[in-house]
């Protein structure tokens, strides 16, 4: 029978994460990449997609009052393009405002279903994490202003795959070959950090296959031959952007200002990016803009914005190390070895 059983949670994202899992079991034998990301769609029909885990920003920037939303979390991609595989949307409300997140904001009305949010004199009260951090609102698509009603697009311009990094090393924006995206793809490097899992108060480096290693049956690699496919059959260009920390470390540095990640993504979007003179990082290999729009270059060469140069050289080869480690288990035989795209 095809039956879902859920036991011992609150949680009612197990519901479509369940299907999600079915779904990545089904798609790629037909040649279907079913994927973990946001997808908005531009006024010339350019569709986008965004990839990262929670608090990397997926739902925050893939949010562009000129764009239209397609989706916010599950998307599949066919011989036809992007499809939404969901009628709405699943956000955090951990410290919601109309100043921090005016659309998600605006979406809670009738219709909207709040999941342990607490009512503090009958009013919802999204900065009392008592019951929990991960408190969410269910709302339809349709409660978003500037979505797209056919929840579907064409086949994408480009996919950003976005990281927090808490150490400071990866530069805000670097362009990546269809080797390097594999290779970043199935690393799904970025941080937890607080407001997303239970007893998480600071960054902590983690890994996730696919962006979305819990909802894999079959062996990541499986899923990054076929997206490999697709982003060279549509000359898909492919980015990586991190959200995390600038200057230092956590404790050290600061995180990226929005300020400078929309302009990353916004740059990534016009086109702009692919004029722009690169630069090769050294440690990782990756194609890092010498200037771009109002970013300071600076901030763009991440060792630049260290003060200490030789801490700056320890991170990255402890974070180098750590991608090196972490990929041993993608290393199998009868699976393509997307190693050598990875850091030197």
């Amino acid at each position: 029978k095809e039956v879902a059983i859920i036991g011992g949670t609150w949680y009612g994202g197990e519901m479509k994460k369940g299907i999600f899992s079915m779904m990545n079991y089904w798609l790629p034998n037909e040649g279907i990449m079913a994927m973990h990301c946001s997808a908005n769609k531009g006024k010339n029909g350019d569709t986008a997609l965004f990839f990262g885990l929670s608090g990397t920003g997926k739902t925050t920037l893939s949010a562009d009052p000129n764009r239209a939303l397609i989706g916010d979390d599950e998307h599949g991609w066919d011989e036809d393009g992007i499809f939404n595989f969901e009628g709405g949307c699943y956000a955090k409300t951990i410290n919601l405002s109309i100043e921090t997140e005016p659309d998600i904001y605006k979406a809670i009305k009738p219709n909207a279903l709040l999941e342990n949010v607490v009512i503090n004199d009958g009013e919802p009260d999204y900065f009392d994490v008592s019951k929990t951090q991960n408190s969410r609102v269910s709302y339809p698509l349709e409660h978003i202003e500037n979505h797209d009603p056919a929840s579907a697009g064409g086949h994408p311009e480009n996919i950003i795959f976005l990281t927090c990094d808490a150490y400071g090393v990866l530069p805000p924006v670097s362009k990546l070959t269809p080797g390097q995206a594999m290779y970043h793809f199935l690393s799904g490097y970025t941080a937890k950090v607080a407001g997303t899992e239970r007893g998480i108060t600071e960054p902590t480096a983690t890994f996730s296959a696919c962006f979305g290693a819990a909802f894999l049956p079959l062996h990541p690699t499986v899923y990054a031959d076929l997206l490999e496919k697709k982003i060279e059959k549509h000359n898909t260009n492919v980015y990586l952007v991190n959200t995390g920390w600038s200057g230092g470390g956590n404790g050290v540095g600061e995180r990226m200002s929005i300020k400078n990640t929309r302009e990353c993504i916004d740059r990534i979007l016009d086109g702009s990016i692919r004029d722009c003179e690169f630069q090769t990082d050294p440690k990782f290999g990756l194609a890092v803009p010498k200037t771009l729009g109002d970013i300071p270059p600076s901030v763009l060469n991440p060792r630049d914005a260290w003060a200490d140069k030789d801490a700056f050289d320890t991170a990255a080869d402890k974070l180098a190390g750590m991608f090196k480690d972490n990929f041993q288990k993608y290393v199998t035989p009868g699976f393509t070895d997307y190693s050598s795209f990875g850091p030197l």
